[in-house]
């Protein structure tokens, strides 16, 4: 195998490829006679078909699958002879396949992973944050689980409905005059000036009373599920079934107990360690974050472009979803496209960098990711899916590079934790809102 440097220009590096003609017949021989021994064709006893009819039949499926191998073989050789570390799979290009005598040639194009440098971390500060869960949490919480499981009493007297009540109806909607799928429903309870409905429709029942039917018109929200209704005008004929307010169940052991709880300190209990829970979640993340941007400052160095690439490619779709469906930030709704993209470019950059920074940190301390805590994030993401359990696992059985998505996460936490234990770390207790409050990345 020849091998020739073409390109060597900051990461990116290119080189030509030439491996003599004899070299790739001889291996598309001894594949042929391979085939030869197994292969079973209608008037010929196995393993007595001649050459020259295994060739006909097969060489050009085998010739392919041996140039395959061969490239794959030399890429490898030629990264392992070199001590070069591609940044992305490597881009091949046949200029030869070997036919005719001729040798076979490719080209081979990468971008090389940057040297990395060991940030120094004498002298780092960090901070981390905690907050202890207030008992006037822990009360608002309980609020909300009554307030989702009230019950509506009917109202006697007949009276227009108004901000606050409830109002039992039967509706069907249309467009163009037309029922419309999913807009027909009966004994649906609907909270005047209250939330869960298309603006405008819980809205204009204000005022009716029960029996009383009216007919409203509602715009579908830009961004509603239903594609054919999203943006357009459509009615909504209503008839009033009855009048009812919401009833807010009293918190004691009984209500506890309707939900399958043994009483109140139990649900207080399970509310303060999920509070807990998510504090601690806040906690990490605000020292991750501040650890990161340290090392941001500390180290630079060069970034594949290639990695950058897709990194904006991958960010880009998610803004372009949301400026589609109406969810994009205010901030970034305000820039216009030229700003935007090099924001986003720069937040593509720095991301590349620190995965790099923290995947070399991890080669050089030997840091690994064991087989337990990849089946404990198999079994997290399995959890995700239920019923679908043994098909999640099936597939990070079958998909090696799947698991990759896993161990990649773990691999960076693990880091992480190396490097807040290099640095003196204070704690310091901060309200929750405090604790919230993490800052965007510059």
């Amino acid at each position: 195998m020849q091998v020739t440097p073409t390109l060597t220009e900051g990461l990116k590096r290119s080189f030509t490829v030439v491996i003599p003609a004899a070299d790739l017949q001889g291996r598309c021989d001894a594949r042929l006679a391979e085939v030869a021994r197994d292969v079973k064709l209608p008037g010929f006893r196995p393993g007595k078909v001649p050459a020259s009819v295994v060739k006909q039949r097969f060489g050009e499926s085998v010739q392919a699958e041996v140039t395959e191998k061969l490239v794959q073989e030399s890429v490898k050789s030629l990264l392992e002879e070199r001590d070069i570390r591609p940044a992305m799979q490597p881009k091949v290009e046949i200029v030869s396949g070997g036919t005719e005598g001729k040798p076979f040639e490719f080209t081979l194009e990468m971008e090389i992973l940057p040297e990395i440098p060991t940030p120094d971390m004498a002298g780092t500060k960090l901070t981390r944050y905690s907050a202890k869960v207030a008992d006037e949490v822990v009360d608002k919480a309980l609020a909300e689980v009554a307030q989702r499981n009230r019950k509506f009493e009917t109202v006697d007297e007949n009276r227009p409905a108004g901000k606050g009540d409830v109002l039992n109806v039967n509706f069907v909607g249309k467009k163009d005059g037309v029922p419309f799928d999913g807009g027909t429903a009966e004994d649906v309870n609907v909270e005047i000036g209250g939330a869960g409905f298309i603006p405008g429709f819980a809205e204009q029942m204000e005022g009716m009373k029960p029996g009383e039917e009216r007919t409203i018109t509602v715009t579908f929200p830009e961004n509603y599920q239903a594609k054919e209704l999203a943006g357009q005008e459509a009615t909504f004929e209503i008839k009033a079934n009855a009048l009812k307010k919401p009833v807010d169940p009293t918190i004691d052991d009984e209500f506890a107990k309707s939900l399958g709880l043994e009483g109140v300190e139990q649900m207080r209990k399970l509310i303060a360690e999920q509070a807990e829970g998510e504090y601690k979640q806040l906690s990490r993340m605000r020292i991750k974050r501040d650890l990161l941007d340290i090392l941001s400052e500390k180290v630079d160095f060069e970034a594949p472009q290639s990695m950058v690439d897709a990194e904006f490619g991958q960010i880009w779709s998610r803004i372009e979803a949301e400026r589609k469906n109406g969810s994009l930030d205010e901030k970034d709704a305000a820039k216009d496209e030229e700003t935007l993209r090099a924001d986003y470019r720069r937040i593509a950059e720095r991301r590349v960098k620190l995965g790099l920074l923290l995947a070399e940190l991890g080669r050089k301390q030997d840091i690994q990711v064991s087989q337990e805590e990849l089946l404990s994030a198999m079994q997290q993401e399995a959890r995700r899916y239920p019923g679908q359990e043994q098909a999640v696992f099936e597939f990070f059985t079958k998909n090696p590079q799947a698991i990759d998505t896993l161990r990649g996460p773990i691999l960076e936490d693990k880091v992480v934790d190396y490097l807040i234990e290099l640095a003196e770390v204070t704690d310091k207790e901060v309200t929750a809102e405090e604790l919230a409050n993490i800052p965007d990345a510059d």
